[in-house]
């Protein structure tokens, strides 16, 4: 019985110990996101040191928006298609969740962590996508800042 209750215990302390995530911080999840490594349910990573694209977020007021793959030129622009997918923000027992929708298919990822440089996603099966924010790439205007 002692060996329970130690066990109940264990699991309470990292039960609490998840990082809590405010609703205004839900508002740094706009722009672009790269990312770095994946991370596998059985403990294997994927890293990423160069990537062809990047995640846009947008999502208004009301927790509703898109996501967008976009490739970064070395101008300092993106290039965009009309492919998206419709996001809504969901809190679920004080957990967020980012619901996906696409005319082909639904599903959601726990939002981990986020703050104005990091995110933490975790899909269905386990899978955590650890993202930083990105910026645009400006190699070709000789120093001068993107908009």
């Amino acid at each position: 019985m002692k060996q329970w209750n130690r066990i109940l215990l264990i699991f309470l302390v990292f039960v609490s110990c998840k990082p809590e995530i405010k609703p205004q911080q839900l508002q740094l999840l706009n722009g672009y996101w790269e990312i770095e490594k994946v991370v596998f349910e059985e403990g294997s990573d994927k890293f990423y040191t160069m990537n062809e694209s990047y995640d846009y977020f947008e999502i208004n007021k009301e927790n509703k928006g898109f996501r967008k793959k976009v490739k970064p030129q070395l101008n300092g622009t993106f290039l965009v298609n009309d492919t998206y997918e419709n996001i809504q923000l969901q809190n679920l027992s004080n957990t967020y969740f980012i619901a996906y929708e696409t005319p082909y298919a639904k599903w959601k990822e726990e939002i981990v962590s986020i703050s104005k440089d990091k995110l933490l996603l975790k899909n269905d099966e386990n899978t955590t996508y650890h993202y930083k924010k990105a910026a645009p790439i400006t190699i070709l205007n000789h120093g001068k800042k993107s908009k």
